[in-house]
């Protein structure tokens, strides 16, 4: 496990403890950290965060239930690690909500929401002209987090938050440039809901996270191998096969499992 994964120790405070731990563990995990597939040891865990072992025990069972961490019977907790498939599956389904709560937010049109939005994507450009790359993960859970808001349906915002946590996993660290372009998306998005145009606001918010899904797919794999609706017109430009080297085999495709050695198929 990484050394000084946490900024804090939670047991120095007073709140209750089983929250806090999860707050940690859980943006630990989002904001690479703790790495996919990184073992989970309880009393390292604990001893980090200055608890008893009890709390981090309740905590990885709350992440596991989230998709978050897996738990083995033999090789205990660990960092989820998402397959290919799971990975487009699940950026599909939230792009596909994403554009839906977004034309909610056009629709229902809450002034007020619209003014916290709006506080949010000042300070999220602000940080990226001034290349304080990390602001920016709090302040896009900031902005999701209000679009949620703005939307007013709170069933689908629950189930977002989920899904945006999933993504989160995939997403993170950003280039900076992609840290830009991600923030101009969110202007697009926002001025779309200004409008009230809702077409535009689902169509931006759909996209928005298409795009970000193709940029980490080509990163596993070659983009012409993305089913369309990952690929996209504005996915990035397929990559150039590599040369094998002189007398060595063609190298592997990515794996289905993240993070796993490539094995050449038979």
């Amino acid at each position: 496990m990484a050394t000084g994964s946490f900024k804090r120790k939670v047991g120095e405070e007073h709140s209750p403890l089983h929250g806090q731990v999860i707050a940690e563990l859980r943006q630990a995990i989002l904001t690479g950290r703790l790495k996919a597939g990184e073992r989970l040891v309880e009393e390292r865990l604990a001893d980090e965060l200055g608890v008893s072992r009890n709390p981090v025990r309740e905590a990885i069972r709350a992440l596991a239930s989230e998709g978050l961490i897996d738990v083995a019977a033999r090789r205990g907790a660990s960092v989820a690690v998402m397959s290919e498939q799971e990975a487009r599956e699940t950026i599909e389904v939230r792009a596909l909500l994403e554009g839906h709560n977004a034309r909610l937010a056009a629709r229902r049109h809450d002034k007020q929401v619209i003014k916290r939005i709006e506080v949010v994507l000042n300070k999220g450009t602000a940080a990226v002209a001034a290349g304080h790359f990390d602001q920016l993960f709090q302040l896009n859970r900031d902005f999701h987090s209000e679009l949620a808001a703005a939307g007013q349906n709170r069933v689908l915002g629950e189930v977002l938050q989920r899904l945006r946590d999933r993504t989160a996993m995939l997403f993170a660290p950003m280039s900076p440039s992609r840290q830009s372009r991600s923030w101009n998306e969110h202007a697009g998005i926002l001025r779309a809901i200004i409008d009230g145009d809702e077409r535009a606001a689902a169509t931006l918010a759909a996209e928005h996270v298409m795009r970000a899904g193709a940029d980490f797919m080509a990163g596993i794999d070659t983009i012409d191998d993305l089913p369309a609706s990952l690929a996209g017109h504005s996915a990035p430009p397929a990559k150039a096969a590599r040369k094998p080297k002189q007398g060595g085999a063609p190298r592997p495709r990515a794996p289905a499992s993240l993070g796993a050695k490539a094995s050449p198929r038979h």
